[in-house]
């Protein structure tokens, strides 16, 4: 007998069967049928009718290049880790599991398409041309951030949940107002003879439980925006397991906003690039917005302050384990183009030489004095802020004149 297929609302008045729940359900634990997979877990290339054409392109040099990006942003994220247990770091937001979501939507980005982060997008960094050290300040608590969002299109992290999406949905808007839509992959120029802009916005599954995402939704879905909503669904808000966040799968939930959605493997590099540089396209030729959820899983904790053995089992982290992003790679690379183990071991060099390089640079930070947090609050100074700043060092300053 066939198993149940999952709810797709198609008549507002219909409700799901309950084994069209328990199918649902099941998809969001699974993966389901509708997941694109262009790399299986076992290194094996397989086919997508839809999706092929977007990696037709990628050569074996070009996985070499995948599989160093991975290997060296799982190396920046290790280190970030480490550095937090010793000390160095107040605080470390790990990735561990979801580099090829990160890395192949980040290489499928155009030099003129913005990006919008959450607090977990070192990989989308990595591939905007973003140190990994520059990420290392916002979690010494010396800064947000080092890197020039207008020249890297990469925005500074957003720590609010969901927060993102308003900023991404008001600033892909812009690019419509200002007539950046029109072109694409293909060369066609928009109304202004550019080739086209898109933006894409990171968020987890448990920010689409916020308000934010939601009115992200509305806003670009009502102005056509290019916008490309990309969810990394590593099934768990926290503590919360998606399944007690969504009957459907999130993927499905564009369709309540009049706009397409698409379930990735996100463990699955290639088929990330393929399907991210799918979307990037329909927002350039003006077919925006559209969701992505990348199916992946979060192997660490929520956080360094979180412990993830708490709330869920060995069993299933073992699990995941054997679908693993770099992995994956590693053996298509060695089957099928050949690829020797001079090259992994190269690779392996410089992921320890970043790691040193970024334990050194953590090490060396200079303390901020008391009056960093006053600057650059605003382009142009303040009489409130300057007033407060003056106010809050003679306040710092009497602690050394009491202790001379």
């Amino acid at each position: 007998m066939d198993e149940p297929q999952a709810w797709i609302p198609t008549d507002p008045r219909s409700r799901p069967s309950h084994d069209q729940v328990v199918a649902g359900l099941k998809g969001v634990d699974e993966g389901g049928p509708e997941l694109v997979q262009l790399l299986t877990p076992e290194g094996e290339r397989v086919p997508d009718e839809r999706f092929d054409r977007y990696a037709a392109d990628i050569t074996a040099e070009d996985l070499r290049s995948l599989y160093r990006d991975l290997v060296l942003v799982r190396r920046a994220d290790r280190e970030g880790n480490s550095l937090q247990r010793q000390g160095e770091l107040g605080l470390w937001v790990p990735l561990l599991g979801q580099e090829a979501a990160q890395v192949g939507s980040g290489r499928a980005l155009a030099p003129e398409d913005m990006c919008f982060p959450s607090y977990r997008e070192h990989g989308v960094a990595w591939c905007r041309g973003v140190d990994p050290t520059e990420l290392l300040g916002i979690f010494r608590g010396t800064d947000h951030g080092t890197w020039d969002p207008v020249a890297t299109r990469f925005h500074p992290y957003t720590i609010v949940i969901g927060n993102q999406c308003l900023n991404a949905a008001g600033y892909a808007m812009g690019q419509r107002f200002e007539s950046k839509v029109g072109g694409g992959a293909a060369g066609v120029g928009s109304a202004d003879g550019d080739t086209g802009e898109a933006t894409i916005c990171y968020f987890g599954d448990g920010a689409t439980s916020q308000g934010d995402v939601h009115e992200g939704f509305v806003w670009a879905a009502a102005y056509d925006a290019p916008l490309v909503f990309f969810c990394q669904n590593n099934q768990w808000a926290i503590s919360v397991p998606a399944e007690r966040q969504t009957r459907v799968p999130l993927y499905q939930r564009a369709r309540g906003y009049g706009f397409p959605g698409v379930r990735v493997d996100g463990n699955d590099v290639l088929a990330c690039l393929a399907v991210t540089r799918w979307a990037l396209d329909e927002c350039r030729t003006g077919n925006g917005p559209v969701l992505i959820e990348a199916f992946t899983y979060r192997m660490d904790s929520h956080t360094t302050s979180d412990d993830a053995t708490r709330y869920r089992l060995a069993d299933e982290v073992e699990l995941w384990k054997l679908k693993d992003p770099i992995e994956r790679v590693r053996v298509h690379l060695a089957r099928r183009h050949g690829v020797g183990a001079d090259f992994f071991d190269a690779v392996e060099a410089e992921a320890d030489a970043l790691g040193e390089r970024m334990r050194a640079f953590c090490r060396a930070m200079p303390q901020p004095g008391p009056e960093r947090m006053f600057s650059q609050v605003y382009a142009e100074a303040s009489p409130t802020v300057e007033r407060q700043r003056e106010e809050f060092l003679a306040y710092h300053a009497s602690f050394a004149d009491q202790e001379g």
